[in-house]
């Protein structure tokens, strides 16, 4: 009697915390060993273990059997999200983009018919800067499948990020045409008509929007984001505390936010916690509002990063500062973004007068030495912003908004100017290969914190920067400012506008074509050219 060869045994199926924990691992980078933590239970038949298993080879550098496994998986579902969006975000979050790409592209020659891999790729395309090649990836998508209202706004997210603004509202009104309750829709074509100045047709493309979803907390934040840039406050600040049901946002009660104040209320005896929310630039704008709080009584306990620590010890009407620890008792907080909100119905509404920051005299002085002594303007000069590649919206926002050195080489031609760069980061490396001619004064290794900054800032004629935290620090201080602002700039700036209800001391020179900044720059050059002869 023949005895027939038994089959391999397929290994167990995990138990889910050691899932969890592998994709814990695959999102902090550890690639290699998650893939042998996971081979055991590589015969297991589990789409989660392949799904894993396939970011890990995808990781390592192995996307032509990363995207056999993606793909396997994804033919099992073929309405549901593709798995390598997931890979994607994960990629993103490790500024590994080319390895997302290389996957996708290995996925199209397994299923090329798949619409979802065109979205995906298009999206980190997008994300990377390759606009021409996103677009034609995604009009790929939308050739396979032209009914498929998520890569239609894809694709107009795609050539609104190239500058091509009427093309992307041409591309969502054909959508609307079909479908025209799509909330998500409504909403692109608001963000882009905001960006456009054309406000009153944004608000009514968010108003119907939120009455099909009024609860969408994105839509309502970015509802708020175009009152604001309209100049409507009351109604924008009340609508921007929909920011607080979106993740990563303050995680204190909701019963012991600050409430709006009124003209006359009383806050003697009470401790306001007020607490870091988001980027440097709205806490240093926000800071404003310290003393119109004190003068009402309060006890203000500010919770900041170390750099502001010094900075915000000198603010008038502050009571105590913190940085890191636990939680302190309160009677109640306040996230800085929500200040504004708090006063709008007081005539506080605008917070204490600029100058509202002040730097350290004594420190001043000794930073007033790094500067050249030769009776020139003195310039300082910020060209990037923080590029924060492993966050989508921050890093293609800075991709707008910084620019190259070799941009600002007319400001090397005039005549009488110091350019001193106040440039940190990774923008600094440019540095190393500067434009042709430019003399560029760098006494930024001595510059540890925004007190250093706002101390060497005080012995400078005026800051010429892009739409970073220090514009709000040389604004706080009342330093004159130039700043050079994106076409599609920050609500803050409002549009249309060369100067800043919040910074009298501010000029604003705006692209005119979205992401080309010889216009602006030339500008800038001509504005110095006066103030330098003027000095002369």
């Amino acid at each position: 009697m023949t005895r027939k060869a038994s089959s391999p045994a397929h290994s167990a199926a995990p138990d889910p915390a050691i899932l969890r924990r592998a994709l814990s691992e695959i999102k902090a980078g550890h690639f290699e060993s998650t893939l042998k933590a996971l081979s055991p239970y590589a015969s297991s038949g589990e789409n989660s273990v392949d799904i894993l298993r396939a970011f890990c080879l995808a990781g390592t550098h192995k996307p032509e059997q990363a995207a056999e496994r993606l793909c396997r998986v994804a033919q099992k579902s073929p309405t549901t999200v593709h798995p390598l969006q997931d890979l994607s975000d994960i990629m993103a979050e490790l500024d590994r983009r080319p390895d997302a790409v290389a996957t996708c592209r290995a996925a199209l020659k397994v299923t090329p018919q798949d619409a979802r891999i065109y979205d995906v790729l298009g999206g980190v395309l997008t994300q990377m800067g390759l606009f021409d090649e996103a677009v034609e990836t995604l009009r790929h998508s939308i050739a396979l499948r032209p009914n498929a209202t998520y890569s239609y706004n894809m694709l107009a997210m795609a050539l609104t990020e190239r500058g091509d603004m009427a093309e992307a509202l041409s591309v969502l009104e054909g959508v609307l045409a079909e479908n025209p309750d799509h909330a998500g829709t409504l909403s692109n074509i608001g963000c882009i008509l905001a960006g456009e100045g054309r406000f009153e047709e944004a608000l009514n493309a968010y108003r119907r929007a939120i009455t099909l979803r009024p609860t969408d907390a994105q839509i309502r934040l970015n509802h708020s984001i175009t009152l604001l840039k309209a100049g409507r406050y009351a109604q924008g600040w009340a609508e921007h505390e929909w920011r607080l049901k979106l993740p990563g946002h303050s995680s204190l009660p909701q019963d012991r936010l600050l409430p709006s104040l009124g003209p006359d209320t009383d806050l003697t005896g009470q401790r306001i916690l007020v607490t870091q929310e988001e980027g440097l630039g709205d806490t240093l704008m926000y800071l404003r509002y310290v003393e119109p709080l004190a003068r009402r009584g309060a006890h203000v306990h500010l919770w900041v990063p170390d750099t502001l620590e010094d900075l915000c010890r000198r603010l008038e009407g502050v009571g105590t500062v913190q940085v890191g620890g636990e939680v302190p008792p309160y009677d109640w907080h306040c996230p800085f973004i929500s200040l504004p909100r708090v006063f709008s119905a007081t005539p506080d509404a605008m917070g204490a007068p600029v100058p509202y920051l002040k730097a350290d005299p004594d420190k001043v002085k000794e930073f007033a030495e790094l500067l050249p002594d030769n009776h020139k303007l003195n310039v300082g000069v910020i060209w990037g912003g923080a590029p924060r590649p492993n966050l989508i919206g921050p890093h293609m926002v800075d991709r707008r908004r910084s620019m190259s050195l070799k941009t600002l080489e007319p400001l090397s031609a005039i005549p009488g100017i110091n350019l001193i760069s106040l440039q940190k980061g990774p923008y600094a490396d440019q540095m190393l290969d500067p434009p042709r001619n430019m003399t560029l004064y760098d006494p930024t290794d001595d510059l540890h914190t925004m007190d250093d900054t706002a101390s060497l800032m005080m012995s400078l004629d005026v800051i010429v920067s892009v739409d970073t935290s220090s514009v709000h620090l040389a604004g706080g201080l009342g330093k004159p400012v130039i700043m050079m602002d994106r076409y599609d700039n920050c609500w803050r700036w409002l549009h249309g506008q060369d100067t800043s209800p919040w910074y009298p001391t501010m000029h604003i020179v705006r692209q005119t074509t979205p992401r080309r900044w010889d216009d602006v720059v030339k500008k800038v050059a001509e504005r110095l050219r006066v103030m330098a002869a003027y000095r002369a």
